[in-house]
């Protein structure tokens, strides 16, 4: 069954749901979470998006996955077992599409939690760069509907060429700032 790609106009309402949110994942994990930010296209002001509130999760070890696991899931949170559980353990909630939340989990100052906060950052302060994501995430959303792609993980794929020229500039420019 295909899952229908929704791209909406920003929502300045995802700012608060994600302070919201990130409030509940403070207090499930203490101390164990290093840092929590709003990531993904919702945490860049004006920027078309899913209407899915991402979130970084930085902890210290990622191993074992039990120690953070278990207290997201008594948020509601479910994990899903991937290749990239070395380097990024995913959550997500609620259990069934469509998700409200997502979580990527990530190893404090590693490259990951560097990579994803370039990203969201340079997008941040760069108009045009983000105008041609929206426009591309629209194109691939569309395509993906018309196609019937068999999931949102497609989408994802489709737009890495991009996410990863824009860190590679990112990265250059000495983003992400203050980390």
């Amino acid at each position: 069954m295909s899952q229908r790609l929704e791209i909406s106009d920003y929502d300045p309402r995802w700012s608060a749901e994600f302070e919201a949110e990130r409030e509940r994942i403070a207090r499930a994990l203490g101390a164990m979470a290093r840092r929590i930010d709003h990531n993904g296209s919702t945490a860049v002001p004006g920027l078309a998006a899913k209407p899915v509130i991402d979130i970084q999760v930085s902890v210290e070890r990622l191993q074992p996955l039990r120690a953070y696991g278990e207290p997201l899931a008594t948020l509601g949170y479910v994990h899903v077992t991937h290749a990239d559980d070395a380097v990024c353990p995913f959550f997500h909630r609620p259990d069934g599409w469509p998700h409200t939340h997502h979580i990527h989990v990530v190893e404090s100052g590693g490259g990951e939690e560097r990579r994803t906060l370039a990203f969201r950052d340079y997008l941040r302060e760069h108009a045009g760069v983000a105008r041609e994501y929206v426009a591309l995430k629209k194109q691939l959303a569309e395509e993906a509907n018309a196609a019937e792609f068999p999931s949102p993980e497609e989408y994802a794929e489709a737009k890495s060429a991009f996410i990863k020229r824009v860190v590679e500039v990112a990265l250059a420019a000495g983003y992400p700032r203050g980390l």
